[in-house]
C-alpha cells in the first residue's frame, strides 16, 4: 500500500474518532418512536433540610403590625438602593456553624436538619408561647433566601443565585450560560453538602431518564462540575470536517518540510 493511501486511512480514522458526536451534545434524548409519549416522573423531590451556611428569609405578620416589627428585618424603604441579593444577604438569617439562626428577641433557634415547614411551625409555637395570643392571627413565612450554587469547568463558571424554591439542574445550567461544546454532558458531577460531610453525585444529561434522578433538582450550595471531553485536550476540530482540515494543514506542513530536507 502506498504511503499516501496509508496516510489517508489514518486521517479518516482519526477524524471519525476525534470529532464530537451529536449524541454527546444532545440533552435528554428520547427514542423517536416514543418522543410524543407521556414521560412518567417516578422520582419525587424530598423536602429540603436546612444545612449550615444556608440563608433563610423569615417574615412575621399579625393583626397588630407594631408587635411584629421587632421580629422582621429592616423595611424596604430603608434599603431602596440595595439589590435583591444584597437585601437577602443583609435581611436574611444565616445558619451558623452550630446549626442556629439568631432572631431579634427570640435569640438563637436550632434549625439544622429541619424542613422549612418544620421551622415555620417551630417559630409559630415559640411566638404563641412567649409573645402572642392565638387571637393575634400571626402568619409566618419561611423561605430560602435564594437558591445559591456554583459552576465550574466547561460551563459558565461562578456563583449563581436563582430566586425559586425548586430548581432543576437544566435550569441551573441554562442560568449559568449552558455547557460548552467540549463539556461532558454524560458525566456531570454534583458536589453536595450533607450534615456528615460532602458527597459527589453524577448524572447523565443526555438521557431522558435524568428527570428521574434524585439529583435532577439541585440544592443550596451545590457545586456543579462539568469535565472536558478528550477532544479538547487533543486540540482537534469540533467536527469531522474541522478535524480533517486541521490534520490536512499539519500534513501539508510536514510534507513541505520533508521536501525541503
Amino acid at each position: 500500500m502506498k504511503l499516501s493511501s496509508i496516510i489517508l486511512v489514518l486521517l479518516i480514522i482519526t477524524s471519525l474518532s476525534s470529532c464530537i458526536s451529536t449524541k454527546r451534545l444532545t440533552y435528554l434524548a428520547v427514542d423517536e418512536d416514543i418522543s410524543d409519549s407521556l414521560i412518567s416522573i417516578q422520582q419525587m423531590q424530598r423536602p429540603y433540610r436546612v444545612q449550615i451556611n444556608d440563608l433563610l428569609s423569615i417574615r412575621v405578620k399579625a393583626l397588630d403590625q407594631e408587635l411584629t416589627s421587632m421580629f422582621n428585618p429592616i423595611g424596604d424603604a430603608e434599603n431602596s438602593t440595595a439589590t435583591t441579593e444584597e437585601k437577602a444577604y443583609f435581611d436574611g438569617f444565616p445558619v451558623d456553624r452550630h446549626g442556629n439562626i439568631r432572631i431579634p428577641t427570640l435569640g438563637p433557634v436550632k434549625v439544622i436538619g429541619l424542613t422549612l415547614e418544620e421551622i415555620r411551625l417551630k417559630l409559630k409555637d415559640k411566638l404563641l408561647s412567649d409573645y402572642f395570643k392565638r387571637e393575634s392571627n400571626i402568619f409566618i413565612t419561611v423561605k430560602l433566601a435564594g437558591l445559591r450554587y456554583t459552576t465550574l469547568g466547561e460551563i459558565g463558571s461562578g456563583s449563581q443565585v436563582i430566586y425559586k424554591e425548586q430548581v432543576s439542574i437544566m435550569e441551573a445550567i441554562a442560568n449559568a450560560g449552558d455547557i460548552t461544546i467540549y463539556g461532558d454532558r454524560r458525566n456531570v458531577k454534583i458536589l453536595r453538602q450533607y450534615p456528615e460531610g460532602q458527597r459527589i453525585h453524577r448524572i447523565d444529561l443526555t438521557e431522558i431518564t435524568a428527570v428521574n434522578s434524585p439529583f435532577y433538582y439541585i440544592q443550596p450550595n451545590d457545586l456543579i462540575i462539568v469535565d472536558p471531553l478528550p477532544q479538547k485536550s487533543l486540540g482537534i476540530g469540533e467536527t469531522g470536517f474541522g478535524t480533517i482540515a486541521t490534520l490536512f494543514s499539519l500534513l501539508t506542513g510536514l510534507t513541505i518540510l520533508l521536501i525541503r530536507l
